[in-house]
């Protein structure tokens, strides 16, 4: 796997990680002004996550498939 498939899994990850907490967190009746940092950092990870994936896709379409070179 090349560094840009890692990086947009654990993207990818990372971005279901703080989503569960968040909704963990509003389920239990936790603090409000914390489920908001959540739902903020979620959204900054999933910007991240995409410009990762659209990054890797952009390097697939111009070199390939990885391995087919």
């Amino acid at each position: 796997m090349t560094f840009l498939q890692i990086l947009s899994y654990v993207a990818i990850g990372v971005v279901l990680v703080v989503l569960f907490v968040g909704l963990f967190n509003m389920a239990r009746g936790g603090s409000a002004n914390r489920s908001q940092k959540l739902m903020r950092a979620r959204v900054l990870f999933q910007f991240i996550a995409i410009i990762v994936v659209m990054t890797l896709l952009y390097f697939i379409q111009r070199n390939g498939p990885p391995g087919t070179q």
